[in-house]
């Protein structure tokens, strides 16, 4: 069974910087799309950023591009976020997921147009004003 499990998620003020982690503990890696979403109380899950691990293509919402930067260790089955500027409007639940590439393009995978296959539990970001 694929395990998710994300962390590096805590308090900072607005402007600060945060690295987020997520491990997969899954031998086909590299044949997986490993995307960050992120839910705030009372709105909609959104996705912030996805990376496919087999062709290296990023994909990155409005919301964050500039200061997240996602990227990945392939010898530690591992995927960061790294978050830097952080405002408070970036507060909520962030969870990473992974999905098989079945499809070229991140894009399509941060959108929701590929369900992503398997989910790690949250890890929480608080950006204070």
């Amino acid at each position: 069974e694929v395990q998710l499990q994300a962390s590096g998620g805590g308090l900072v003020q607005a402007g600060g910087s945060l690295r987020l982690s997520c491990e997969m503990s899954e031998s086909t890696f590299g044949e997986h799309v490993i995307g960050w979403f992120r839910q705030a109380p009372g709105k909609e899950r959104e996705g912030v950023s996805c990376i496919s691990m087999r062709d290296g293509g990023t994909f990155y919402a409005d919301s964050v591009k500039g200061r997240f930067t996602v990227s990945s260790d392939n010898a530690k089955n591992t995927v960061y976020l790294q978050m830097n500027s952080l405002k408070p409007e970036d507060t909520a639940d962030y969870y990473c997921a992974a999905a098989m590439a079945r499809l070229t393009g991140s894009r399509y995978y941060c959108s929701g147009y590929v369900m992503m296959d398997y989910w790690g539990k949250g890890t929480q970001v608080t950006v204070s004003s």
